[in-house]
């Protein structure tokens, strides 16, 4: 691999951008995607699985969840827009004045024609905030490499920085306590933290090393936050969903169905399910735990689970995305931020991608 030039943002995937960088002059919201209609679905499918092998049938399979559940719209470009909304109200009230764009990984807008956008507005210096809290290779490095290529095809492209994880800012952390509290919690329930379910390997190799790597060690310290946000004392589990990978790869557990049977097979009868590992009601938490999950308990006698919502738009989250915007605006670019995996900048071999082999 060559190495980068000398403006170049990102080397490998890794920000590499000057010191001496051009002022900031936008903001980019960077999400996954998802279909918007029936035709899409496949499509999409096989943009988010592409070189992973995975035969049509089981791609056909899923999608059939889209078209099935929701008509084949995923919301979370809604989501994407209703956030990009807040955003640009949030600038506009506070400050900084800045325009946003936004782009997708996996569906249009893709990140590529942002960047062909900002480009022929004349940004030279896009701030990036990602849709994903926590840090892992897919939550966060792979996004880095995306921009990285879609700068890549366009002469002239602005560079891109990302904002720090925000995982452990009280903007984050206060609206999920508040949701799982809204949902009136019985004396002795069970609070059950779920996130995206990934490749222990990937777990493992994700930041500085440690017993669990980054991503679950940034989980167990929000979500010990949350509850320590509440009031009473709460028993509580981490848990994984949205599983894709072929059986014989081992991947974060315990799956969050399996969990909520052992719950009730150890005498729990009430479980929280709070979606710690995402932003917004998108189709992995709707079908996950709103369908599949609570089909797997619907049978069970005496038993409840419930599900608190996502931060979405809170006014508070959306404050605390401009507070990062502020911070990183003022020079206060840091190393670290006094929890786990929130530096401004990846170092190189951080979250790398799990092998893939045969």
């Amino acid at each position: 691999m060559t190495a980068p030039r000398s403006d170049d943002t990102s080397y490998d995937g890794i920000d590499v951008r000057p010191l001496q960088a051009p002022p900031v002059d936008a903001l980019l919201l960077v999400s996954f995607g998802g279909p918007e209609g029936p035709d899409d679905v496949l499509p999409f499918m096989e943009n988010v699985t592409r070189g992973r092998g995975i035969p049509t049938a089981r791609l056909e399979e899923v999608s059939r969840h889209y078209l099935d559940l929701f008509g084949g719209v995923s919301p979370i470009n809604a989501q994407a827009r209703a956030l990009k909304a807040a955003l640009e109200a949030e600038l506009a009230a506070s400050g900084p004045d800045l325009p946003v764009y936004w782009g997708n990984r996996n569906w249009g807008p893709y990140l590529v024609d942002a960047v062909r956008r900002m480009t022929d507005d004349g940004v030279r210096h896009a701030l990036a905030v990602v849709t994903s809290a926590f840090p892992s290779y897919s939550g966060c490095r792979q996004y880095r490499e995306d921009w990285w290529r879609a700068r890549a095809e366009v002469p002239g492209a602005p560079l891109i920085s990302k904002l720090r994880h925000y995982w452990a800012e009280d903007g984050f952390l206060q609206p999920v306590a508040d949701n799982v509290a809204a949902t009136s919690p019985a004396p002795g329930a069970r609070l059950v933290f779920t996130a995206h379910s990934i490749p222990t390997s990937m777990a493992v190799s994700s930041g500085p090393p440690d017993v669990d790597g980054a991503y679950v060690s940034a989980l167990r310290e929000a979500a010990a936050s949350v509850v320590s946000r509440l009031d009473g004392a709460w028993e509580w589990d981490l848990v994984f969903q949205s599983r894709s990978g072929p059986p014989q790869v081992p991947w974060l557990e315990p799956d969050v169905g399996d969990h909520l049977l052992a719950l009730h097979a150890a005498g729990v009868r009430e479980a929280v399910m709070v979606p710690i590992g995402f932003t917004s009601d998108h189709v992995e938490v709707l079908y996950d735990l709103d369908t599949q999950a609570q089909a797997q308990v619907a049978g069970l006698e005496g038993f409840t689970a419930k599900r608190a919502a996502t931060v979405g738009t809170d006014p508070r989250f959306v404050a605390m995305l401009r507070s990062l915007v502020v911070e990183r605006l003022a020079g206060q670019e840091r190393r670290s931020h006094g929890a786990l995996a929130t530096h401004d900048r990846c170092p190189v071999g951080c979250c790398p991608a799990r092998v893939r082999r045969g």
